[in-house]
């Protein structure tokens, strides 16, 4: 598939779903979920398990994500495994078909929850073959598409997305963020229970939300702390207002350079007030950038459960949960800077932390979900600052 170019003459008997690149090039499979078209980047996600939080991750807007891990979709869907209230994902690719549910938990097939969000599918196609194409060509510009009948109109489907503009000055914060004031309650997950605790009397967290995951919340209550979740466009009076003991500043998708326009001087406000300032993700990304560093788009990304990350004090090694396409330039950082965490993929630079105040953040996502618990102690870290 990767290099062999069709049209629409060589669709497949009985496929009703396409992914049409704004090459010209187009893969065939069956679609399930909801039908239509949407147009994104092509990212892969090495996961085994967590596929409906990859869904919706707010970080995955304007992606479509192919999954490594060929049987997707098995354990169904309910609405505990949510990390945002509607799919943010445009759509998936899995290599089997998706099968009815088998799990006790589960409350609706993956197709069936992939339809009530408005999110297409598509299984049969050679994931192995995607992945090797993103990890070779960089990710591509496609048209995610579905037609039960199997009438497809191609040449509108590549013009769409030879449309498209790409992540690069696109500002999606703004999009998935929360619009208002929300007090969080509701701890770590549990199969028993959920909201153990609630983190009343603990440190009062503000946290600023880029398109936070419901996970990073849970993990902040877990840890001890009370939460107060505001909009990415939050200003510094907005915030202050709330009293805050910490900040923290939330995953996100888009480019940071371009949500960091109106996020940078609130953070770089923020920081002169000495508060503990914890960032992730593109929250990770815009610390940066406040304090004069420089963040680039990625050649394919990072996207998984099993990355290993190197902690600098003592060597030891992390395995994290990513989802990120723009990094932080290690070269150049500003003298009150240093670094803490870098990827032993590809030696991008994975953490860091500021000499003259006490803020931290790393690119990895400590509340995993889905993922390793290595990271959890960075939870545990911000709220003992704030003690």
């Amino acid at each position: 598939m990767a290099d062999a170019r069709t049209t629409s003459n060589d669709q497949p008997k009985g496929a009703t779903g396409a992914l049409v690149f704004a090459d010209g090039r187009v893969a065939w499979g069956q679609g399930f979920g909801a039908e239509g078209s949407a147009v994104g980047e092509l990212c892969f996600h090495t996961a085994m398990t967590g596929y409906q939080e990859v869904m919706t991750d707010p970080s995955f807007a304007k992606q479509v994500v192919a999954f490594t891990f060929p049987h997707i979709g098995n354990v169904g869907a309910n609405d505990d495994d949510n990390e945002a209230g509607d799919p943010h994902a445009l759509g998936c690719i899995v290599r089997e078909v998706v099968t009815a549910a088998s799990n006790y938990r589960s409350t609706s097939d993956f197709s069936d929850w992939m339809a009530a969000g408005g999110r297409i599918g598509l299984s049969g196609l050679d994931t192995r073959a995607l992945t090797q194409l993103v990890r070779r060509e960089g990710p591509p510009t496609v048209v995610i598409a579905h037609s039960a009948s199997g009438e497809f109109d191609l040449e509108a489907l590549r013009a769409q997305a030879m449309a498209w503009p790409g992540l690069e000055g696109m500002d999606l914060a703004k999009e998935v963020s929360r619009e208002a004031v929300e007090n969080w309650s509701g701890g770590k997950y549990s199969l028993d229970l959920v909201g153990a605790s609630d983190g009343k009397g603990g440190p009062h967290v503000v946290a600023i939300d880029y398109g936070a995951k419901r996970n990073i919340f849970r993990n902040l209550v877990e840890a001890g702390a009370r939460v107060t979740i505001l909009p990415a466009t939050a200003t510094y009076d907005e915030i202050m207002a709330q009293s805050p003991d910490g900040i923290f500043l939330s995953n996100g998708p888009g480019d940071p350079a371009a949500t960091g326009e109106y996020a940078v001087p609130v953070i770089q406000k923020l920081l002169e007030t000495k508060l503990p300032l914890f960032g992730i993700c593109l929250g990770h990304q815009l610390l940066a950038l406040a304090v004069g560093g420089r963040t680039a788009k990625m050649f394919q990304g990072h996207r998984g459960a099993n990355h290993p990350v190197k902690r600098i004090a003592d060597g030891c090694v992390e395995i994290t949960s990513m989802n990120h396409g723009f990094a932080v330039e290690r070269e150049g950082m500003p003298a009150n800077v240093r670094e803490t965490h870098f990827s032993l993929f590809d030696g991008s630079n994975c953490g860091l932390e500021l000499t003259d105040c006490p803020a931290f953040s790393v690119q990895y996502h400590p509340e995993a979900s889905p993922g390793p618990m290595d990271s959890f102690y960075l939870f545990e870290k911000f709220v003992g600052m704030m003690r």
